[in-house]
This record gives C-alpha cells, sequence and structure tokens, in this order.
C-alpha cells in the first residue's frame, strides 16, 4: 500500500467512526464500537499490520498517519464514555434525591447504668487518694473468702454471710474480702498496702433493698502508721463526695469478725434531714457502711507482723449507694434490663 491508499483508508475508517459513535447509546453499543474500531479485526490493527510493506523511507510517515487514527478514534471512545457515565450518574441522583425538608434519623445515646456510675464514682475518688483497684474471681475458696477473713469452720459468724456453696471448698464469694486476702498473699506480709477491690458478691437474700447478687467496694490500708483517725476521716470524705457536704456522717460500734474494734457508718436523711421519718424509721440516719480496724488474726493469718503493721478496712454497697442516690425503689430493677428504668438516667 502507498501513502495515498493509507490516507484513503484512514479517512473512510474516520468517517465510518463518526457515524458509529452518534449510534452508541448506551455501554453495550459502546462495547461494540471499542470492539468494530479498536479490536484486533479493526482497520486500525490491519494498517498496524501493513507497515511492513511500506518502504523505508516511508514508514515514519505511515507510522504517524496510523497513530494518530488510532489517537483520534480513543478520544472519540473516551469521550463517549465520559458521556454515557454522566448520564447514568444524573439519573441514579434524580433517583435517589433526598427531601430536605424531611427530618432526618435521629440517633438515640444510651446512658450509664446506674450501677456502673457508682462504681467508676467511687473508684476515682480512691485512685484519686492514691489507691490500686484489685479484682478477683467470683467463684472463690472458702479458704480465701472465710478463714483467712478470721472466720473459721463452723464459726457462728458465717451465718452473717449465708453464702452460696458449691462444694465444700468452693463459695460463691459473699464480700470482696477474698480479694484483700489475695493481694495481702500476693505482698508476702511485706507493707504498704493500700487497695479497693469493687465487684459483684452472692449471698441469699431477696426483698426489695437485698438480692442474691449486688455489688460491694471493700477498701484495705496495711501500713506500720494506718490509725483509727484515718478510717474515720477517709470514709467522712467518701461520703460526703458521694451524697453531699450537706450530709451529717456519724459512727457507731459494730462487730465484724474481720476487724476490730468495728464500727457502722451513717448518714443523715435525705427526707427530713436527721429530724427522724418513716424512711429513717424515725432515726434521723440511714446506715452506709461498715468499716474498721484489721483484726490482728487477719494480720497474723495473712503473714503479717501484727506487732509491726496496723490498718484498717471498710465495705460499701455499690446497689445501696445508687439506690439512696438516685432514689430507686426496688434492687431488682439494676438487673431486668428494662430499657424504660434505664431511660430516667439518659440526659440531653
Amino acid at each position: 500500500m502507498d501513502i495515498n491508499e493509507i490516507k484513503l483508508a484512514i479517512e473512510k475508517e474516520l468517517g465510518a467512526c463518526r457515524a458509529d459513535i452518534v449510534k452508541v447509546v448506551d455501554q453495550s453499543s459502546l462495547n461494540d464500537f471499542k470492539g468494530l474500531h479498536l479490536g484486533k479485526k479493526s482497520v486500525c490493527s490491519a494498517l498496524f499490520s501493513q507497515m511492513r510493506n511500506v518502504p523505508s523511507e516511508s514508514k515514519q510517515i505511515v507510522g504517524k498517519l496510523v497513530v494518530d487514527l488510532r489517537q483520534e478514534i480513543s478520544e472519540m471512545f473516551n469521550k463517549k464514555e465520559t458521556e454515557l457515565k454522566n448520564i447514568a450518574l444524573e439519573k441514579q441522583l434524580q433517583n435517589e434525591k433526598v427531601d430536605i425538608n424531611l427530618p432526618g434519623y435521629s440517633t438515640k445515646l444510651g446512658s450509664k447504668h446506674p450501677f456502673f456510675a457508682v462504681v467508676d464514682d467511687i473508684t476515682d475518688f480512691f485512685v484519686g487518694l492514691g489507691y490500686d483497684i484489685a479484682d478477683g474471681p467470683e467463684v472463690e475458696s472458702d479458704h480465701n473468702n472465710f478463714e483467712m477473713m478470721n472466720i473459721p469452720k463452723d464459726h457462728p459468724s458465717r451465718d452473717m454471710q449465708d453464702s452460696f456453696s458449691i462444694t465444700d471448698e468452693l463459695v460463691l464469694r459473699s464480700h470482696t474480702s477474698a480479694v484483700q486476702a489475695r493481694v495481702m498473699a500476693a505482698s508476702k506480709g511485706v507493707g504498704p498496702i493500700k487497695v479497693i477491690c469493687p465487684g459483684k458478691v452472692y449471698r441469699r437474700d431477696n426483698d426489695a433493698t437485698h438480692s442474691h447478687q449486688f455489688g460491694q467496694v471493700e477498701g484495705l490500708v496495711i501500713s506500720e502508721d494506718a490509725t483509727f483517725a484515718n478510717l474515720l476521716e477517709t470514709l467522712t470524705l467518701l461520703l460526703k463526695h458521694l451524697f453531699g457536704d450537706k450530709r451529717k456522717v456519724r459512727f457507731r460500734p459494730s462487730y465484724f469478725p474481720f476487724t476490730e474494734p468495728s464500727i457502722e457508718a451513717d448518714i443523715s436523711c435525705f427526707e427530713c434531714g436527721g429530724t427522724g421519718c418513716k424512711f429513717c424509721k424515725n432515726t434521723g440516719y440511714i446506715e452506709i457502711l461498715g468499716a474498721g480496724m484489721v483484726h490482728p488474726n487477719v494480720l497474723r493469718l495473712n503473714g503479717f507482723d501484727d506487732s509491726k503493721y496496723q490498718g484498717f478496712a471498710f465495705g460499701i454497697g455499690i446497689d445501696r449507694v445508687a439506690m439512696l442516690k438516685y432514689n430507686i425503689d426496688d434492687i431488682k430493677r439494676f438487673y431486668t434490663n428494662d430499657i424504660r428504668f434505664l431511660s430516667e438516667f439518659y440526659k440531653e
């Protein structure tokens, strides 16, 4: 083929391309166009294959003409492809048009469960005082749950716990004191210890203010200079933090097998302010926690020299604090997963 024949073939191919591209209206016809004019059996491919028959002096000119042809056809194809994509996008946008005057979808935020709100509040308070946080298993050995707390087998004080036994040597822990036993064992009789132990405990109980499962935060301090005055100040600060500076705090003598002396802490009544009402049984005060100095037997049982170390311990019920703070009438509401109850603690 001479140059004139090639030029004629190129002109004819360009005319056919311009006519065919106008007929392209969808992706299928565009693919047909590409196969016909840019495929292996297209005029472009045929002209490239004829290059070997072109005289050497004309190869550069003919090569440029064929390349320009392929480029022009490719531009036609690309332009039409973009046009079809824009048409499809416009159609999609029309079909998916959103009326901005309609109300949007709102996401309702949840709220922290009152039980865990109290846990976090108490934890933050004691962390601020330099306490560590300890945890332990809820299925505990009789040894850690009772014996290391100065409650030997068959001792009457075990009746105070009314625990759930799994075997003769395994129980559902009745207090988080078992975690304290583990902490003392890990310290190997060397102080100081300053720790709180939050968690769930289990006792056989069932009424509006008691449950077989409830939460407890116990604290333990052991050092060479811990005093009863330190205990009273710590508890006073804690109770005023939880219930407000207006609450009066009082302490009464009590009994616990693992502390000596032992005390109960009360706060002035929310309803009457301390004058006496049905809510506080006309005493003016509400019982809130138990505490005391660590019994020397507990120190010795857990490997401490009671002539060198002394300490104090306390325990407060998480559910009880939450019921008083948030005026909750039944402890079982904490465990029913009723969304209506939880929504009362949601704030916009």
